[in-house]
């Protein structure tokens, strides 16, 4: 399956289906569960990887949660700050990086 090209295709693509198409990475398929509201899911994607990329969503998954001790950490792993900007702004901003890859 091809990649959706951007953020609007992306969210209409979580609103147009039930599952993330099995092809995707690991850290799409957890924005994709995070889009549709599913962060049990998003986060046991994301929770076994290693990487930037992974890092910064988990630590995102961590913010939203509310458990800001955990997402710090997770910040410094993926050597990013805390964000100051809305989770809602966070969360387009991973979809893009993630998207970045792929398109």
């Amino acid at each position: 399956m091809d990649y959706p090209k951007n953020y609007k295709a992306f969210i209409a693509l979580v609103e147009a289906t039930d599952a993330p198409p099995k092809s995707w990475s690991d850290e799409l398929c957890s924005l994709w569960w995070e889009a549709k509201g599913n962060w049990g899911k998003a986060h046991s994607l994301i929770d076994v990887k290693e990487s930037p990329t992974a890092n910064r969503i988990h630590a995102y998954l961590h913010r939203k949660e509310g458990d800001d001790w955990n997402a710090q950490y997770w910040y410094g792993r993926a050597n990013q700050g805390f964000p100051k900007i809305s989770l809602k702004k966070e969360l387009e901003q991973l979809i893009k990086v993630a998207l970045a890859k792929y398109i």
